[in-house]
């Protein structure tokens, strides 16, 4: 295992969440952060009341992938980003807090990436919305195509094409759809989107001092996910638009757009 704590550039790795958020709100005036900060981790616009006619848009999940999810807090975008610890589901609490703070009489949109604990805490927040008046809608993202079926009980994991999901819908909301019509081309972007994991390194989470599993040089792992996940196999590194033509992927005609973090 290689050593990565002495190439962390951090202070305390156990408020490096809370220290990202404020500088990115400090770096961005038209961000803020939701009252109850830190116990609620909520990116959302600056001075700006609901909007009666537009709906709005929230997602979020574990930090440590940014720039989502606050990254995308903005006009045409998400009106708020619920985030959790590194690698962490945010809690319910503070998904029903950024529904409230956000929506307005056109109802709201939570964007979700496949994971149990996204769903759950996204889910069991929007069902508690739901019966203080709020009207709601849900598009969970499953866009991994690196692992062929069968997929198991979770089914695909969902990653970086939720950015797409995220675009579109937030261009359907602006143009003043309302949210039955945001939630289907959410959900229509979100069927057609494809991603597949490809890395040379492992990650490490803030602290640690090693990597949370060695990929040898001279090697790619394909299909990992973004918790660090087991990919689907390791092969020789080659270049970006050859990496398709390695494993099994699901689209004859495709057009690829390189997300590198």
């Amino acid at each position: 295992m290689s050593s990565s704590s002495q190439s962390q550039f951090l202070n305390d790795p156990n408020a490096a969440v809370c220290e990202m958020l404020t500088s990115l709100v400090r770096a961005h005036p038209d961000a803020a952060l939701l009252d109850g900060f830190p116990d609620v981790k909520v990116v959302v616009r600056a001075a700006r009341d609901p909007d009666p006619d537009k709906v709005a848009l929230i997602s979020g999940g574990g930090s440590g992938h940014e720039p989502s999810h606050a990254g995308f807090v903005g006009a045409g975008m998400i009106d708020a980003a619920v985030c959790g610890d590194v690698f962490a589901s945010p809690s319910v609490a503070a998904v029903l807090a950024a529904i409230r703070h956000v929506t307005g009489p056109a109802g709201c949109l939570l964007i979700v990436k496949n994971y149990t604990g996204d769903r759950l805490n996204f889910g069991l927040a929007a069902e508690r919305a739901k019966l203080e008046g709020y009207a709601v809608e849900m598009c969970v993202v499953a866009d991994d195509c690196a692992l062929p079926p069968p997929l198991g009980i979770a089914g695909r994991r969902g990653l970086a094409g939720t950015l797409f999901v995220h675009k579109c819908a937030g261009a359907a909301a602006a143009a003043g759809m309302d949210l039955s019509a945001v939630a289907r081309e959410a959900r229509a972007t979100a069927a057609v989107v494809g991603t597949m994991g490809v890395a040379s390194v492992a990650h490490a989470l803030p602290g640690a001092a090693e990597r949370a599993r060695e990929i040898q040089r001279g090697q790619i792992e394909l299909g990992l996910g973004i918790h660090g996940e087991p990919g689907a196999r390791v092969a020789p590194a080659a270049r970006a638009d050859e990496a398709r033509s390695i494993h099994w992927f699901p689209y004859d005609r495709v057009r690829v757009v390189n997300a590198v973090s």
